[in-house]
């Protein structure tokens, strides 16, 4: 891998996506990260005067996914060596691996706990989670489950054909509308998922971000999302969604191999997938979630 360049961690040069993204990244890079204070309720070593831009990768895996090695304190350490200033970890069906990666928070680098939540209909994104979100609810459930804890919700690689992507089936666009942003640059996707993710976007007034979707400690930060400010709620976040300016990138072909060797040694560790609750009454009109653990 070459040196990073100024506005990409991995110095990559793969082309931006299409109109409708948001905007591009500007010149500015996460690298030189910030330094020093005290730490906040959401895992940052807080500098003691903020930043004016944040630097951002909102979808990241570790040891925790069935389908990753990389450790939570690795993941954290990669994060602050490319400059990274907010980190979501977002392991399938869990968050103990971000609750680990938010105990060890550098200085300057916030991490938000997150969850990539396998629902009946396709994956959902959940951040400032205080507890996991079980997978095989219904999209609509899981929404409502990640808002009970004031929590945001996002669509991840909305239409990557090798993924559970949840808008390759079209009848789930209207649930687009209860989200607040949606992956328009994933740089684990193949294809032209991404161009179809920032034309959907634009299309439904959601926001676009760009992720890494980093399964390994390389491929933190190569693809990320510069916000102004420093958004260290829900609130922030939120607020901060529509000025973001996409930098996008490519992971490497070698890091994805590591993605079924990475499955293989878990499965053996007795660390699978986590299997679907089941769900009462499931599509015969149940009110609620009704999970039975």
């Amino acid at each position: 891998m070459s040196g990073p360049s100024p506005d990409r961690p991995d110095g990559d040069s793969s082309p931006e996506p299409e109109p409708g993204a948001n905007r591009t990244g500007d010149g500015d890079g996460p690298h030189g990260g910030r330094g020093g204070g005290a730490r906040t309720a959401v895992g940052t070593a807080e500098a003691p005067d903020r930043p004016s831009r944040a630097f951002v990768d909102l979808h990241c895996h570790t040891s925790a996914s069935f389908d990753s090695l990389a450790s939570p304190r690795a993941v954290v350490r990669a994060a602050a060596a490319c400059g990274l200033t907010h980190l979501a970890i977002t392991d399938h069906d869990r968050i103990d691996g971000a609750l680990e990666a938010q105990a060890c928070a550098l200085p300057g680098l916030t991490v938000i706990v997150g969850e990539e939540i396998r629902t009946r209909d396709g994956d959902l994104i959940g951040l400032f989670l205080e507890r996991a979100v079980p997978p095989g609810l219904s999209g609509r459930e899981t929404v409502a489950a990640i808002r009970a804890q004031g929590g945001l919700v996002g669509i991840p690689h909305p239409f990557d054909r090798f993924r559970g992507s949840l808008l390759r089936d079209l009848a789930m666009a209207p649930l687009a509308d209860e989200v607040d942003w949606i992956e328009t640059w994933n740089a684990r996707l193949v294809g032209r998922g991404n161009e179809r993710a920032a034309e959907f976007a634009a299309g439904r007034g959601r926001p676009g971000v760009a992720v890494s979707d980093a399964h390994t400690t390389i491929e933190v930060g190569v693809a990320y999302t510069i916000l102004d400010g420093r958004p260290a709620t829900p609130g922030e976040l939120l607020a901060a969604l529509p000025g973001a300016r996409l930098v996008p990138g490519r992971a490497s072909y070698i890091a994805r191999l590591v993605t079924p060797v990475a499955k293989v040694i878990q499965r053996a560790r007795g660390r699978g997938r986590v299997p679907a609750v089941a769900v009462l009454a499931a599509g015969r009109g149940s009110k609620g979630p009704g999970i039975a653990r």
